[in-house]
């Protein structure tokens, strides 16, 4: 007997195809079955932010998703954030801000604050300091994050 479910998707553009357990979750379809790794699974329960995406446009843990409640949904993972040669303009500041360590949490504070500037596009520092509490960092202190959001926000370049 074949358990597999079906599943369509849009991930960053593209439209994509898949089978898979009723069971099998979000981070796991996006990493195992369709290859992008990016997206990090860290706590599995929802708390540390590592594995969030963008699900029809708003933040949401791919931990905590079922691979089939996103049939027919639209996806972006941290891969789909850069356009060609061209690093996303979060993605730069990231860099230039130092706003990243061991990397881990980086596509989760991405994809955050991807959500956080399409829905607070000019945020003070409070408001930044908020929406990236979502995500847990524990190498960099935060300053560099808050910086590089605050950057992007006052250029105006999400």
């Amino acid at each position: 007997m074949d358990d597999l479910v079906d599943i369509n998707l849009t991930v960053n553009g593209k439209a994509r195809h898949g089978r898979c357990e009723p069971r099998k979750l979000l981070v796991d379809f996006i990493r195992e079955d369709l290859g992008l790794t990016g997206t990090h699974a860290g706590c599995e329960h929802g708390i540390c932010g590592a594995c969030t995406i963008l699900f029809d446009g708003e933040a949401a843990r791919s931990c905590t998703t079922l691979a089939v409640q996103a049939d027919g949904a639209q996806i972006m993972t941290v891969e789909g954030l850069a356009g060609g040669d061209s690093l996303h303009p979060l993605q730069q500041a990231f860099h230039e801000h130092h706003a990243l360590q061991c990397g881990f949490c980086t596509p989760g504070m991405l994809m955050t604050a991807v959500d956080l500037l399409n829905t607070v596009p000019n945020p003070t520092e409070a408001q930044i300091r908020d929406g990236m509490s979502a995500v847990i960092c524990r190498c960099t202190g935060y300053q560099g994050i808050v910086n590089a959001v605050a950057a992007v926000a006052a250029a105006k370049n999400v």
